[in-house]
């Protein structure tokens, strides 16, 4: 019997998701620079050719996956999207954000890395910056809510302390405390 044009659409997003899963685990594990087309179709197990029917080239698919991951982040930033950020929705985001580096390591393995690799970072600084400046500007506002003197300094450091918590927990999960430092953080941001 043959395929309906909704299970060509299925089978179609599954493999662009493996293509994705796949180039995510190695960029994150190998770095951008070190991964080839060759190795991503590889070890997805499909030509370079049926690669190359969903992704224009390699800077493309990076470009989607940090874009894709980036929004995702956003869905538990601002739940109501009112612009206006709560203790509640802050606390939220705390709590989502040490959810996701459990869930998904990758994703931090790689976000720390094109944070620190400048060419890496250009290839994808447009919708990065884009996403960053909406999330700083609505925590800068929030700190400037909260009576803070400074909330562009108070916002940056808020953002640094999650950085640094994300490096910390990929150099040694087995040994950090995420559960307790997630805690301490809400405290903190939420009294």
């Amino acid at each position: 019997m043959p395929r309906t044009s909704k299970q060509f659409e299925e089978i179609r997003e599954e493999k662009r998701a493996l293509i994705m899963d796949t180039a995510l685990d190695l960029f994150a594990n190998r770095g951008f620079h070190n991964t080839s087309i060759q190795d991503i179709a590889k070890k997805a197990g499909i030509s370079k050719g049926l690669l190359y029917n969903y992704f224009d080239s390699k800077e493309d698919l990076i470009r989607i996956i940090i874009a894709k991951e980036l929004d995702d982040i956003l869905v538990f930033f601002d739940p109501n999207h009112d612009g206006v950020l709560t203790k509640r929705e802050i606390q939220y985001f705390i709590e989502e954000t040490f959810r996701t580096m459990e869930e998904n390591m990758e994703f931090w393995k790689l976000y720390i890395a094109i944070l620190t690799q400048p060419p890496v970072l250009k290839l994808v600084e447009k919708r990065f910056s884009e996403i960053m400046g909406s999330l700083w500007r609505m925590i800068e506002r929030y700190f400037e809510q909260q009576g803070e003197k400074d909330p562009k300094a108070s916002a940056r450091i808020f953002g640094a302390l999650l950085d640094g918590i994300g490096v910390h927990f990929i150099l040694d999960p087995e040994n950090f405390p995420l559960e307790a430092v997630k805690q301490k953080l809400i405290d903190f941001y939420t009294k």
